[in-house]
């Protein structure tokens, strides 16, 4: 799991140059934006933050997110 500063600190990416793209972190594998729902999966303790890999995700409802979150390809 991510560092509470580096939790701090990370923004949705592509969200943050129209809102603040807050991330929240959820069953301690996923970083979910509050304003778009992209969601980003965290791979060995490090935050995948493309936005393609939050697109692919969008749609998923988050009980339904894999843990631990598949490889990104």
């Amino acid at each position: 799991m991510p560092s509470q500063d580096l939790l701090e600190i990370l923004r949705c990416p592509a969200c943050v140059r129209d809102k603040e793209g807050m991330l929240k972190l959820e069953k301690d594998s996923w970083l979910l934006c509050q304003d778009c729902e992209r969601k980003y999966p965290i791979v060995d303790d490090i935050p995948v933050m493309l936005i393609d890999e939050g697109d692919k995700w969008v749609d998923t409802a988050l009980d339904d997110l894999p843990v631990p979150p598949p490889e990104p390809k």
